[in-house]
Parts: structure tokens; sequence; C-alpha cells
């Protein structure tokens, strides 16, 4: 048997679609016939060779949702038939930290289409079934859970575990790609006051349909001039805000933008250069404001997710701007660094 699938032989060269074999579970996996796979710029970053974990060759992706066709001969909690989604990052379930309950920094992760072959494939194969898989609703489509593993996650985790932000907080968002708006969307659900910042248009139309409340263009504005309209815009400053996009100059508006007190998560990949970028000690010191990372969410965090979902109070599905072929994927993938505002799902295979 042969599974059709996205593949790399070296980085920065332009995938293929082509024919590989099946993939088999692991002990304690479960194989999932991919029915949709996120198109997401952290594909872009590991195709381009910016993370470490990918060897070559390579298949990509990993914001997915499927049912599961092979469970491994230790895998106690689920069977073939199951419809599931599984959170970017993976847990082995058996370490202190994933003990405490912190799977998605569990020092023997598992990451779909990063450090395993991932999800731009008709099949994928997950490790560490029992700790990482989520059960879908039965009424909850396909489409709509595969956005939920990185982007939406992540910024639920962002907004509500890691930035905690309370009803009548203002909350910045900087980025307003697939992340930045679900930021966007949750913090306007959780009764957040939302400012919304990006260079593009369409990116600000779509913050202010996803709840933000003030946008802030800034096209040729340098950083200090996005902490000044910040600060005006809310009267001295965010009590919370995040970076969705990753860089030296939005991480650092994004932390000189709060208030005395405030929390700057940091949700955007920082490569290259911005790896080490400076940061402002100084007033993170007089101020003390809380500097935090977020790296996805584990599968327990997931309930109050979907609840909100099921509730009426994500609308996960506007976040979806277009669905693609594999085949039509290839052309969108390799231009991930210069996507507009939305999630592009592939759903067909």
């Amino acid at each position: 048997m042969a599974m059709r699938a996205m593949y790399y032989e070296g980085f920065g060269e332009r995938p293929t679609i082509e024919e590989l074999p099946d993939p088999s579970p692991s002990g304690d996996g479960v194989v999932i016939e991919v029915a949709a796979s996120g198109l997401c710029r952290s594909d872009w970053h590991g195709w381009i060779g910016h993370d470490p974990d990918i060897r070559l060759p390579h298949v990509p992706g990993h914001e997915l949702a499927g049912t599961i066709v092979a469970t491994g001969s230790d895998v106690a909690r689920w069977r073939t038939g199951d419809r599931v989604t599984v959170p970017f990052v993976g847990g082995c379930g058996r370490c202190e930290t994933c003990d405490a309950g912190d799977h998605q920094v569990c020092p023997q992760q598992f990451q779909p289409g990063f450090t395993h072959w991932g999800s731009f494939a008709s099949l994928v194969s997950i490790d560490f079934a029992d700790t990482n898989l989520v059960r879908l609703p039965d009424d909850f489509g396909f489409v709509g859970a595969a956005a939920l593993g990185c982007r939406v996650a992540t910024a639920f985790r962002g907004v509500v575990e890691r930035a905690r932000v309370r009803p009548g907080e203002w909350l910045a968002v900087h980025g307003c790609g697939g992340v930045g708006l679900s930021a966007v969307m949750i913090g306007h659900a959780v009764d957040a006051h939302v400012v919304a910042v990006d260079t593009k248009g369409a990116a600000l139309d779509a913050a202010r349909e996803a709840g933000a409340e003030v946008v802030i263009d800034a096209a040729g504005a340098s950083p200090d001039d996005v902490v000044a309209m910040i600060c005006e815009a809310t009267g001295g400053g965010v009590h919370a805000s995040i970076d969705a996009i990753g860089g030296a100059a939005p991480s650092y508006a994004s932390i000189m933008g709060l208030r005395r007190r405030g929390r700057h998560v940091q949700i955007g990949l920082m490569t290259g250069e911005a790896a080490h970028a400076p940061m402002p000690f100084d007033r993170v010191l007089a101020w003390e404001l809380d500097v935090l990372g977020s790296h996805g969410m584990s599968a327990r965090s997931y309930p109050a997710m979907l609840e909100m979902v099921a509730g009426g109070e994500l609308p996960v599905h506007q976040l979806v701007t277009r669905t693609v072929s594999l085949d039509e994927a290839v052309d969108h993938f390799v231009e991930s660094d210069s996507t507009g505002s939305g999630i592009t799902v592939i759903d067909r295979f």
C-alpha cells in the first residue's frame, strides 16, 4: 500500500507529491487517516531549515484531524473509527514533566511534522496516543478541528493559561495571521478589550471581525511608534500582550506596550538573529513585568477550548479562509512566509 504525501529531500527545495509506504503504528501509537490538515507558517520554518529536529527526507504538517485506522498493541483508550485531533506537541506521558500535566514541554516530546513525519499526507502515525489524542464531538467538522491543532490551541493557552487575561483587561495582539486572529477571537470571548497590531489592512479588517476594539496599522512605524499608539489607545498600556508573529521589533513593542505588572507572552517563533534579540530588562525589572513563553497546549486543556467552540464563543470556522487539495497545497506551502490573514486547510488528499 502507498499513501500520498507532500515530500522534500532538501531544505528550501520545492516539495513534490509522492506515493510513499503506509506508516505502521508504534506499540503506544496509532495511524490516522487524515481528513484535514492546516497549512501553518511553522511548517514553512521547518522547510527552510529553522528547526533542528527535522531529519531529511521529510513530510511536513502538524495541524490535523481524522479517523484512527490502526492502533498499537499497547493503546488502551482508542479504537479504529474514532474521530480525533492531536496537539502539535505531544508528551511521553511517563516523565516528571508529563506527570505535572505539562506535556507541551516534555523532554521526550513527539511533534508530527517536525520530530516525525507529519500530516501533509493521507495517513500519519502518532506516538503516545493514550496521552495525547483528543476525541472530537460527532458534530464538529474535520476542517474546523484541524485549525485547532496549533494556531487556535496555541493562542488559547497563550491568552487563557499563560497571560491569564481577565474580563475588562486590555490585551494587545501583535501580528494577525492564524495565531494572532485566534488570540483576538479568544480575547474577545473572555471579555477582554483587544488591540490588534499588523502591517496589512486585510489582516486588520479580519481582526475587527474577530472582535478587536482597536486596530493599529504598524506599516512604516517604528516599534516605539507602535508602543505610543498602544498606550494612547488604552490609557497607559495593556495588561497583557502577545507577540504572535515573532521578531525583535514586535517582541520589543509587545513588552514596552505593557502597563505596570503586565504580562508578555511570546508565541511567534524567534529565529535567526531574533533568537537572541535584546530585551528591555530595565523596564521588566522596574515595572515587575512577566515575560512568558508559550509552546502549544497539552491535550488535557482541550476540553475547556472545545466547550467554548461548542457554545459558539469561538467560531473557529470563521478563521478558515480557504480549503485546498494536497496538490494545490504545494504552492501555498512554499509561500507561507508571506501568508495573509486566516487559515488555509488541506481537505482533499
